[in-house]
């Protein structure tokens, strides 16, 4: 995995874990936040720590956040101050920009006034949940853009003893195979279309999100 630079603007929960996440894997963080408190809490796990108003043009220029690959401005309920965060990131040359939102204006408005990308971690998060809670096959699925998703399903039992060519899971649900699991643990990187499966085993693939829902309903 390349080493990439972030710059993280605002230390709250969602930030903080963000940062160090992010800086566990390798990669270079730049923490940023006004209060002295949340910035010590990460400063020995980041690259660099800066205790400064986010919201200030002066101090978030000097900052050079165009050296960055992505800023991610994770404010939270302070809408003036996202907003302007955000503003600033991106008359400073910010490649991209990721903001956290609170709700779907909020959302709006970030967009408009320069963020690439939105999340909101507890509306995502309640839809995951949902999803699992009612899913019957579906484990778990990673949102990787907005129209695919790295999932993981147990086999269904229509499916034991069928192969990989028979399903034609691309054909029916656009979904590729990345892996097969067996419930004793081994996993099978790129099975052949001949591959068998059995009963415990757990597919993961790479498919469109839309696909998700309609298979597992499918497949209830």
């Amino acid at each position: 995995m390349a080493r990439k630079q972030f710059a993280i603007l605002g230390i709250g929960r969602f930030g903080a874990s963000m940062a160090l996440t992010l800086a566990s894997m390798g990669h270079d963080v730049l923490a940023v936040d006004s209060d002295e408190d949340r910035i010590n809490s990460v400063a020995d796990e980041v690259t660099h720590a800066l205790i400064m108003d986010i919201t200030d043009e002066e101090s978030i220029h000097q900052l050079g956040l165009s050296n960055f690959d992505v800023v991610v401005v994770s404010v939270g309920h302070d809408l003036q101050s996202s907003i302007m965060a955000v503003v600033l990131a991106k008359e400073a040359g910010a490649k991209t920009i990721i903001a956290k939102a609170t709700d779907d204006l909020h959302a709006k408005i970030l967009k408009k006034v320069g963020a690439d990308k939105i999340v909101m971690p507890e509306k995502d998060m309640g839809a995951r949940l949902a999803q699992k809670l009612v899913s019957n096959n579906v484990l778990d699925f990673i949102e990787l853009s907005n129209d695919y998703c790295f999932t993981d399903m147990q086999c269904p039992e229509k499916w034991v003893g069928k192969n990989l060519r028979q399903l034609d899971l691309r054909g029916h649900y656009g979904a590729n195979v990345v892996a097969l699991c067996t419930e004793d643990g081994n996993m099978d990187i790129s099975p052949k279309p001949d591959r068998l499966l059995n009963h415990g085993d757990r597919i993961i693939m790479i498919a469109p999100t839309t696909m998700v829902e309609k298979m597992d309903h499918m497949l209830g």
